[in-house]
């Protein structure tokens, strides 16, 4: 799944993440998603402002809008040492994010200016088509940032699916690199930041509290149970090696190896690692643990959004900005229901081409029994199985696309100490400049849940063709501004990750009936996301309800179904863009091939939507119509 509660404003400290299943470890803050979602490793050039900014060089309406857009991108940057790490940047490398309130009204005030000095400055009409389009988003992207500014109190900055308290010690293991000492210095500067950074979380918690926004109170244990693991193992007991400490002792070893540091060097950086964890990071989580009991107390069992202040009006706004549509919670409800019906009916006839004579839901019990061994045999062979996928694929890419992606993917099972609470599937961008390859992340924590008929749908969604081959285009694309080659619209990108499942079968990529009816039962379950959101935070359905309504008529095992519905709770609107992206991706490939009938040719309609970067579904619409019409 990727990347992702992309598009709302900074948050004090929830996460985005780009995942198919779960808003990503992601493995990103949220602080700068509207120009910045899904950002991961452009590598610094010092040339960047080069070109129409020292006043030197001739500047036509073109230029100058792209010089607007790149200075502006870096302007947000800039501001946040997370990003600046995760773009391979090593500026303000011993630093956290800013995740107080006062950081949040700067960010909304540089967004009104540059908004401002985009309509002042800049005249569209001079503007070649490709540059109206980026003016065109900018200015959506910082208006929904300026929208988004009311509710930024709106979330669970601290949730069982992502949140702080996960995204500092997975920016430090994923993504804080250690090539000298000075690196393994900020690394150290970075344990002993995290308890202002909490402390700013905290009080976020308390407003929250006063305002009414606490998750529900079956929440509470899954959550501190990952703050838990985290303050388990040495230096914090007698127990194996913290996962931090294990991660900085590595990366310093590697150091000694290559002969940066002595002996006597690596052992006061392990020495003062052990004192950072000791005396800040296990305090700084302590204190916040403290405040989320205090909340638990005042938690209730009610799980939509419009328990809310405001909470009808904030769900609608949400879901604007998932589905980048004015569809109206209702009209999703039936979108949703008429879509199960119709699976369904594709489901049926494929238990008729196999021979089962039982009902739909029977088949899909007998369905949910084909795993692999909840051993490390049987996570090997998974693992094994989804890289002979990925691999296959790759044959057929020929015939779908024009342009492939350079960057390498590489699967990866998603680390132990936080696969408990993880979601399912999601996907790490590679660095632009290839030294890290994307990342298909897969979670292996039960293997029950992870039946082996459903591998294909999800390394294509995940992988290829879905988001290594969508996210990766994208960022390589040299003739975009930054901020479309790095930005996000849930819509389209996980849109974009459901029509990738279905594209395959149009290749004979789904020769086994059970494969795809595997890809059947991943596309309901997006149907059924319709139904239950809405369900949840627009009909006021109870926790059981959604989890009935699933069980009634998914595939999914029991286990999947209590982590989904409970990811639903606490994300309003975000599972909704999948299914809403693909009928939109699949109404316009079936209008491009009707109006053009021989001339269609599918490598072109990709390249048409892929060649843009993500855009609102309206903006792509508007692009594929230009191509019908150039003909």
């Amino acid at each position: 799944m990727s990347s992702s509660s992309t598009l709302s404003f900074p948050s004090n400290g929830s996460n985005a993440i780009c995942c198919a299943d779960v808003p990503p470890s992601r493995h990103a803050s949220r602080r700068y998603s509207a120009f910045l979602a899904l950002v991961y490793c452009l590598a610094w050039s010092p040339l960047m402002f080069a070109a129409g900014l020292d006043g030197k060089s001739e500047q036509t309406p073109d230029t100058q809008a792209a010089d607007f857009y790149e200075k502006a991108f870096w302007e947000q940057v800039n501001r946040s040492p997370e990003f600046l790490t995760q773009l391979g940047i090593k500026r303000r490398y011993g630093e956290w994010d800013d995740y107080s309130d006062k950081a949040n009204k700067e960010f909304l005030e540089l967004t009104k200016q540059q908004l401002k000095q985009l309509r002042e400055d800049i005249n569209k009409d001079e503007l070649s088509s490709a540059n109206q389009i980026s003016y065109d988003l900018f200015g959506h992207l910082a208006n929904q940032n300026i929208e988004a500014y009311p509710w930024r109190y709106h979330d669970y900055p601290v949730n069982q699916m992502f949140g702080i308290h996960t995204s500092l010690p997975s920016t430090l293991i994923n993504q804080h690199k250690i090539d000298t000492i000075e690196d393994a210095q900020k690394y150290i500067e970075r344990l002993e930041g995290i308890p202002l950074v909490l402390e700013e979380v905290r009080l976020g918690l308390k407003k929250r509290t006063r305002m009414g926004i606490v998750p529900p109170v079956f929440l509470f244990p899954k959550f501190l149970q990952t703050i838990d693991n985290l303050l388990s193992g040495a230096p914090f007991d007698d127990g194996d090696q913290n996962s931090i400490l294990q991660d900085f002792e590595s990366k310093i070893d590697a150091l000694l190896e290559a002969k940066k540091i002595s002996e006597e060097e690596q052992e006061q950086l392990l020495t003062a690692a052990k004192s950072a964890l000791l005396n800040s990071f296990r305090p700084g989580y302590e204190k916040l643990v403290k405040q989320l009991k205090r909340m638990q107390k005042k938690a209730t069992l009610d799980v939509g959004a419009w328990k809310f202040p405001d909470g009808d009006e904030f769900y609608e706004w949400r879901l604007r900005q998932m589905t980048t549509t004015d569809l109206k919670p209702e009209e999703i409800h039936q979108i949703g229901l008429r879509e199960v019906a119709r699976i369904h009916g594709d489901m049926r006839a494929i238990m008729e081409t196999v021979g089962y004579k039982g009902s739909l839901q029977e088949f899909f019990k007998k369905m949910q029994s084909m795993t692999l061994p909840n051993t490390h045999a049987g996570r090997i062979k998974y693992l094994k199985d989804v890289k002979q996928a990925i691999d296959d694929i790759q044959s057929g890419l020929d015939a779908m696309f024009i342009r492939k992606p350079k960057a390498k993917l590489i699967v990866k099972r998603v680390e132990e100490w936080r696969e408990a609470s993880a979601g399912t599937a999601f996907y790490q961008r590679p660095s632009q400049n290839g030294e890290r390859p994307g990342i298909y992340y897969i979670n292996l924590h039960n293997m029950d849940d992870i039946p082996t008929y459903q591998l294909k749908a999800l390394a294509y969604h995940e992988g290829i063709p879905g988001h290594h081959m969508q996210i990766s285009l994208a960022q390589e694309m040299k003739d975009l501004p930054l901020f479309r080659q790095f930005g996000g619209y849930t819509a389209y990108i996980e849109g974009w990750g459901l029509y990738a499942e279905y594209l395959p079968k149009e290749f004979g990529f789904y020769q086994d009936p059970y494969s795809d009816f595997g890809r059947l039962a991943m596309e309901i379950w997006r149907a059924c996301r319709l139904v239950v959101d809405t369900g949840i935070h627009y009909k006021h359905w109870t926790r059981e309800e959604a989890r009935q309504y699933l069980r009634d008529n998914s595939a999914e095992s029991e286990g999947e179904i209590v982590r989904a519905v409970d990811r639903y709770i606490v994300m309003p609107g975000q599972a909704t863009a999948y299914m809403i992206g693909m009928l939109k991706f699949q109404e316009l490939r079936e209008k491009a091939r009707a109006t053009l009938g021989s001339q269609f040719d599918i490598r072109e309609f990709h390249k048409t939507v892929l060649d843009n970067g993500a855009m609102p579904l309206n903006q792509v619409e508007t692009v594929v119509n230009d191509w019908i019409n150039s003909y």
